[in-house]
Parts: C-alpha cells; structure tokens; sequence
C-alpha cells in the first residue's frame, strides 16, 4: 500500500551493503514482517531476539510533507498508539412502523458514534503547554447494521480506532472508552459489548538519541535540512523496538518536484516517492552508524 515499506526496506538494505563494504561489523538490519497487522510484526521480531544485546536503533519512515533531501527528527512522543476497539449493540428487533416497541439500534448506533468520541476525549486533557496532546481520540470507520428498509435489526456493529500521544493515557484507554460507553446505555433493553483490542504504544524517541541523529543529519545534509516534524496520530510498529532499546525513529522527506504543490498523505491512492530520498536515506542512516560505533 502507500506508504513506503518498499522504500524504507531498500535504505535499510542499500545501508547495509554500505557499511559490509567498509569492513563495518557489529551492525543488525532489521526487516520486519506484517507492519500494519496489530499489534504488529515488530511483537514477533523482538520475541525472536532481534534485539537482543543491542545499544540503539534507528530507523525511517517516508514523509510525502517533507521535500527530499529533508530529514524531521523529533525527540519525544512522534507518533500516537493506536487501538481498535469493536462495540456490539444486541436489542430485540422489530418493525419499522412501531420503533417504540423495540429498541432502534439504527438510531442507537448512531447516537453512540457520534457521543462516545467527545465523551471520551473529556477524559483527558488537550494541550498542556508542552505540546503534547493527552486526549483520547476515537473515531469511528465502519458502523454496520441491519439489511432491510423495514426492519429493526437485532444487531449493530460499530468500529474504530483509538489514539494518543500520551504513553500513560494509552495504557487506562480501554477502561476509559468501556466505561464511557457502558454510560451512555440508556435502555435495558439493549446491551453494548466492548470489545477492545490493544494496539501499538507510542513512538517515543530518545531525547538524547534525537538530539545526536540531528547534528549527524545536519552533518550530513546541512543544517537547514533538518527539521522538527508534528507529532502524528498515526500509529507504527516501531514504537515497541524503542520500549526495549533506546533509538530515534526519523522521517525521510520523499516530495519531489514531481510531485507538485499537493503535498498527499500517506496511504493515499497517488502516493508516490522520490527516488532520490534513497540514496538520502542511505547515507544519513551510515552516518548514523558510524556515528554510534565512533567510526569516522
């Protein structure tokens, strides 16, 4: 899909062959499998020892908002876990001509997608001057219920994400969300199942580790190069290599002249990269390495 796992393998790989060629030991490369699955490949990679006995790691993930050539460093909180979470709305059906006789789970449902986002973002707070965002954002993509124009369904099914910047907030959201929904239950008649599956954390880099990344991008690409990127609801695998080894997750700017003035998201159906962010990535990541090893 559109989102530069391609890419991001051929730095990695392009990297290595770099440094085998200099004679550079003492470096793992890292390919993970099943990245958008969840809670994600990165589970199994650690499981079975990748990670085991090292001191850092560094990885990219293409960013369409930056030009090539351009770097975004972050320390702190990048990106936001990310949750899904799957309600289940059971009543016991009817007739459209006599919807109080029953419960409308097609009204219900629609009465909890749209309450139980801003019910749970009062959970939190917003920005508390530190720029990070401590709310809980759920947002709903799918809501399935019912097959005939003139039937009360027994069930309705909705499903969303949750997110947050915030590592603390994440682990108490599924009691929050299952909470919240549970009082917005007005009708006994209707029961409401959460069913809430965690998950990945999110990207914390290493403030320390960010801060050396960033004079070695700027050494290598020039100061100007080098920039702080938003933190991102978007949620990545790589957070839970930084839960066990101290790192810096970077983003690659991948935007081209090409590209025009429309800067497209990632995921996006004419999502495109730069082929020269490659050979960027490529020598920022071995700068990074030798860096670390304290090789010139």
């Amino acid at each position: 899909h559109g989102c530069g796992h391609d890419l991001h393998t051929t730095v990695v790989l392009g990297a290595g062959l770099a440094l085998a060629q200099r004679g550079m030991g003492g470096v793992r490369l890292v390919f993970e499998p099943a990245e958008e699955s969840v809670p994600g490949g990165a589970v199994t990679v650690i499981a079975d020892g990748a990670l085991d006995g090292a001191g850092v790691i560094y990885g990219f993930h293409a960013d369409p908002k930056l030009d090539v050539g351009t770097v975004g460093i972050r320390p702190g909180a990048l990106t936001a876990a990310a949750d899904i979470v799957e309600i289940e709305l059971r009543g016991p059906g009817g007739h459209t001509a006599r919807p109080e006789l029953t419960v409308d789970l097609v009204a219900e449902a629609a009465r909890i997608a749209s309450a139980l986002p801003a019910l749970v973002a009062g959970e939190g707070d917003g920005d508390t001057g530190d720029g990070m965002d401590r709310r809980l954002h759920l947002v709903f993509g799918a809501v399935r219920a019912g097959e005939a124009a003139n039937v009360i369904p027994t069930t309705a099914v909705l499903r969303g994400s949750v997110r947050t910047t915030d590592v603390e907030r994440w682990r108490t959201a599924e009691q929050v969300v299952c909470a919240a929904l549970e009082s917005l239950v007005e009708d006994p008649r209707m029961v409401a199942e959460c069913r809430y599956r965690r998950g990945v954390p999110p990207v914390v880099n290493d403030a320390e580790v960010a801060a050396r990344a960033a004079t070695v991008a700027a050494r290598v690409l020039g100061s100007d190069q080098v920039v702080v990127p938003p933190r991102s609801r978007g949620g990545d695998s790589f957070a839970w290599y930084l839960e066990q080894v101290p790192g810096c997750y970077l983003r690659l700017g991948v935007h081209g002249p090409d590209g025009g003035s429309d800067r497209l998201d990632l995921h996006s159906g004419a999502f495109d990269v730069d082929d020269r962010a490659i050979g960027i990535g490529i020598a920022v990541m071995v700068a990074l390495v030798q860096d670390h090893l304290g090789v010139a």
